[in-house]
């Protein structure tokens, strides 16, 4: 269930964006972000990085397309999107807190989270995320500067982006139990 609450925003963001405004999908992916959000708060977690990282990526572009260019493009802004949860990805493995790390330490039990190799995985599964986040920005750009390409081509590259980090995500972690002998982390859980 975590993963369908983390990709929720953008999930409906993406779809939206294929149906109505830029503006409206926007502020329905901030919405949905701040429900997310609430929820956590509600059963006692924490704020997460990429959570409050979303909310600012989607109404800093929200704000944009509303007061500057209301006829941005969908290409144009699925990239601004992109690139926003790029830097809030890229950014928390640089600060030496890799997103995935809160979602992986509230799933795991005090031991598993003290292991070695516990931050080793975060820092691995969140480059993935960042190497995912990196490829629908090189989709989007292809989209913007190639427009002959169908739309749907942006839209398989993030499909397929975004599918190889969430199965990396369930993998990774297992591998290295196998490899090395520790116990797996869920850096970001199944929807179980």
């Amino acid at each position: 269930m975590t993963i369908f609450l983390i990709l929720a925003p953008y999930g409906a963001f993406a779809a939206l964006l294929l149906v109505t405004s830029a503006t409206v999908s926007l502020f329905a992916g901030v919405a949905i972000c701040l429900t997310v959000i609430a929820f956590d708060v509600m059963r006692g977690l924490s704020i997460k990085i990429l959570g409050v990282g979303s909310v600012i990526t989607f109404t800093a572009v929200g704000l944009y397309v509303a007061v500057v260019d209301q006829n941005l493009g969908t290409a144009s802004v699925r990239f601004a999107v992109d690139t926003g949860i790029f830097l809030v990805s890229l950014g928390s493995i640089l600060a030496g807190r890799p997103f995935t790390l809160q979602y992986a330490r509230e799933v795991v039990d005090a031991h598993t989270a003290r292991q070695p190799g516990f931050l080793r995985v975060n820092h691995v599964i969140t480059w993935a995320w960042t190497i995912a986040a990196l490829m629908m920005m090189v989709g989007n750009v292809a989209i913007l500067y190639v427009p002959s390409l169908p739309l749907w081509t942006g839209l398989l590259i993030a499909f397929a982006a975004r599918n190889s980090a969430v199965f990396f995500t369930k993998w990774y972690p297992h591998y290295r139990m196998t490899k090395y002998g520790t116990h797996p982390v869920n850096a970001l859980p199944s929807a179980n």
